[in-house]
C-alpha cells in the first residue's frame, strides 16, 4: 500500500513538472514569434524603403532639360560628367540613357572599362515596359558587369510627346545582406519565382524555393536575368506550426510579401532559449514543491518529537529542524526573487519587441515622402533651379519631418532638455503653414482667435508644433466629407496656462474615448488613412511639457479638442540664476 502510494505521488509530481513546461514552452515559444514578426516588419520595411528611395529619380531625370535634349541628338559628354557627379553624390551604381533601339548613349559610368554605352539592353523588361509608356522595374545580375542589382527606368519624351529614349538607374540592395549577418540573422528575400534574390548566407542565393516549370527557366533565359546560375534547390522544407527545417536545423519560419513586386521576405528565428528557459521554470517550480514538501515533513516531525519526548535532547533536535527550516525558506525567497526577476526581463523584452515595431512603420510611413522630396531637391539643382523658392520650402518640411521622427524617444523616455519659453499663436501659425495644402484640398473654412498679448508658454518649439499640426490634421479628416467645412481655433490663457482649443464641424468622437485614441495604433479613421500614431505621440509630447490634453463632442456637432501647457513664468529665469 505504501509504495503504491509513493508510486501515485512519483507519478504526480512528474505529471506537474511535464504540464508546468509545456505551459511556459508554449508561452515562451509565443514570446519568441512576437520578437520574430517585430524583426520581420523592421526588415521588410528596411527592403522597402531602400528599394522606393529612388522610385521618383528617374521619372524626374526623364523630364530634365540635359536627358532630353541629349536624347533629341545633343552631344553626350555634358550629360556624361553630370551623371557621373550625381551617381556618385547619391550611391547608385549607374544613370544611363538609352535611345528607343535599347542601345546606351549617355551613362554614369562612361569611358570605364566597364561602361554601358554602346550596350544594348532592349532585351531587359525594364526597358520594354518604359519604352510602353510605364515605369519599368526589374531585378537581375548584370549584363554588362556581372553584378546584380535593381533597375528603374522610366521613358524620356519630347515636346510632341514622343518618346526619345528611356532613362534608367541601377542600385545596389547587397548591403542589406551585410546588415542582416552582422545582426547574426538568417533572412532571404525571394521573388516571384522563388529564386532567392538576397539572403543572409551566400549559399543560399540564386536558389529557388520550389520547383522551376518550363516556362519559368525560359523567361528567365530570355530576359538573361540570372545568367550562369543552375537556379538549384534550396536546402529547406516548411513544416506545421509556423515552422522550417533549413540548412537540416529547425526554426521559427515568418514570411511578409513586398507589394507590389511580388516577393516574399522569410525570416528564420532560433527559438530554442524558449525550451531552455522552459526547462528552466519547471525546474524552479520542482525546487519550490520539493522545498514546500521537506518543509512538511521537517514540521510533521517536530510534531511527533514533541510528543514523544520532552528532554532536552528533543530540544536540540527541535532547534536543528528550526534552523534547516530556515535554510529552506531562505532559499525558497532567493528562488521566488530570481523568478520576478526573470518575469522583469520577459516584460522588457516584451516592451523592446512592440518599440521595434512602432519605429519600423513610422519610419516606413515617412521615409517614403523624405526621399521623394530630397529627390526632387537633387532634381532642382540638376535642373538649375536651385536659387527658387521650391527647394528651401521642401528643405524645410524635410527638416520638420526628420525631426518628427526624432520624436519615437517618448514612448522610451520624459526628459526636458531644449525647453524654452514659446509664443502659442506663432506655434499655431506655423502649424497652419504645414497643414495648407491640407486645408485647400478639403476646401475647409479656418479661423483663429488670439488675444492681442502673446500668450507664453515653456516647452519646446517643434513638439508643440508637432502636437499642433496633429490636432488640425485630424480636424481636416473629420470635416472632409461634410457640408459644412468649418475649423475653429481659439488661443487663450487659463488658469495659469496658455490653451489651444480646436473645434470643427466634423462627426466628433462618436463612441471612441480619448484615451483610446492615445493608445498607438488605435483610429476611428477607415483602413489606409493612417496609422492612429497621431494622438498617441501627442498625448506623450504634452505629459512631457506637464500639460494636459483633453477632447469632447462639441454642441450641434462636431468635436472640440483642447491642449493647456504651464505658462512660461517671468521669474523662471531669475530662479535658475
Amino acid at each position: 500500500m505504501r509504495l503504491t502510494l509513493r508510486g501515485l505521488a512519483v507519478l504526480t509530481a512528474l505529471g506537474v513538472i511535464l504540464g508546468v513546461f509545456l505551459i511556459s514552452l508554449g508561452f515562451f515559444r509565443s514570446e519568441e514569434q512576437a520578437k520574430a514578426e517585430g524583426r520581420l516588419s523592421l526588415y521588410r520595411s528596411m527592403v522597402i524603403s531602400e528599394i522606393e528611395r529612388f522610385s521618383h529619380l528617374t521619372y524626374v531625370l526623364a523630364r530634365d532639360r540635359h536627358v532630353m535634349d541629349t536624347a533629341a541628338g545633343r552631344a553626350t559628354d555634358v550629360l556624361d560628367r553630370r551623371l557621373a557627379a550625381f551617381a556618385a553624390e547619391s550611391g547608385l551604381d549607374a544613370i544611363y540613357l538609352m535611345r528607343p533601339d535599347g542601345v546606351t548613349i549617355a551613362a554614369s559610368n562612361a569611358g570605364t572599362p566597364e561602361s554601358f554605352v554602346g550596350q544594348d539592353y532592349g532585351f531587359r523588361p525594364y526597358f520594354q515596359t518604359a519604352l510602353a509608356g510605364g515605369q519599368g522595374r526589374f531585378y537581375g545580375i548584370g549584363a554588362t558587369t556581372g553584378l546584380p542589382g535593381y533597375f528603374i527606368a522610366d521613358p524620356v519624351r519630347g515636346n510632341g510627346g514622343e518618346t526619345l529614349g528611356v532613362i534608367a538607374i541601377k542600385l545596389d540592395l547587397t548591403d542589406l545582406e551585410e546588415t542582416w549577418r552582422a545582426a547574426g540573422e538568417q533572412v532571404l528575400l525571394a521573388n516571384r519565382d522563388g529564386v532567392v534574390l538576397l539572403s543572409s548566407d551566400p549559399g543560399w542565393r540564386y536558389r529557388a524555393l520550389g520547383t522551376l516549370d518550363t516556362k519559368q527557366r525560359a523567361r528567365i533565359a530570355r530576359d538573361r536575368q540570372f545568367p550562369g546560375q543552375e537556379l538549384g534547390p534550396l536546402d529547406w522544407r516548411p513544416a506545421e506550426d509556423r515552422r522550417a527545417v533549413i540548412g537540416g536545423a529547425e526554426r521559427l519560419h515568418l514570411s511578409g510579401t513586398l507589394t507590389p513586386h511580388g516577393w516574399v521576405l522569410h525570416y528564420f528565428a532560433d527559438d530554442s532559449a524558449a525550451v531552455t528557459r522552459s526547462w528552466l521554470l519547471a525546474g524552479i517550480v520542482t525546487t519550490l514543491a520539493g522545498g514546500g514538501l521537506l518543509a512538511s515533513q521537517v514540521r510533521r516531525t517536530r510534531r511527533i518529537g514533541a510528543a514523544l519526548r520532552r528532554s532536552e535532547a528533543e530540544e536540540a533536535q527541535l532547534r536543528e529542524a528550526n534552523e534547516r527550516l530556515a535554510v529552506e525558506i531562505e532559499e525558497r525567497r532567493a528562488a521566488e526573487r530570481r523568478l520576478a526577476r526573470t518575469q522583469d526581463e520577459l516584460e522588457r523584452a516584451s516592451r523592446l519587441a512592440a518599440l521595434g515595431q512602432l519605429a519600423a512603420s513610422v519610419t516606413h510611413e515617412l521615409g517614403q515622402p523624405i526621399a521623394a522630396m530630397r529627390n526632387h531637391l537633387t532634381a532642382a539643382e540638376i535642373g538649375g533651379q536651385g536659387e527658387g523658392r521650391l527647394a528651401p520650402r521642401i528643405a524645410a518640411i524635410v527638416d520638420r519631418m526628420e525631426g518628427i521622427t526624432r520624436q519615437l524617444k517618448f514612448f522610451a523616455r520624459n526628459d526636458r532638455e531644449e525647453f524654452g519659453p514659446v509664443d502659442l499663436f506663432a506655434a499655431v501659425q506655423a502649424a497652419l503653414a504645414l497643414v495648407e495644402p491640407n486645408i485647400a484640398r478639403v476646401a475647409a473654412t479656418v479661423s483663429v482667435t488670439a488675444p492681442d498679448k502673446p500668450v507664453t508658454v515653456r516647452g519646446n518649439q517643434l513638439r508643440i508644433e508637432q502636437v499642433l499640426t496633429n490636432v488640425l490634421r485630424n480636424a481636416i479628416d473629420a470635416v472632409e466629407d461634410r457640408d459644412v467645412r468649418r475649423i475653429e481655433v481659439l488661443v487663450a490663457l487659463r488658469d495659469g496656462a496658455g490653451r489651444v482649443e480646436v473645434r470643427d464641424t466634423g462627426h466628433g468622437l462618436g463612441q471612441a474615448r480619448l484615451e483610446d485614441l492615445q493608445e498607438p495604433f488605435v483610429t476611428t479613421r477607415e483602413s489606409g488613412r493612417g496609422m492612429g500614431l497621431g494622438l498617441a505621440i501627442s498625448a506623450n509630447i504634452v505629459r512631457a511639457h506637464e500639460g494636459r490634453i483633453s477632447a469632447r463632442d462639441a454642441e450641434g456637432g462636431g468635436a472640440v479638442f483642447c491642449i493647456d501647457i504651464p505658462q512660461e513664468r517671468d521669474d523662471a529665469g531669475a530662479s535658475a540664476a
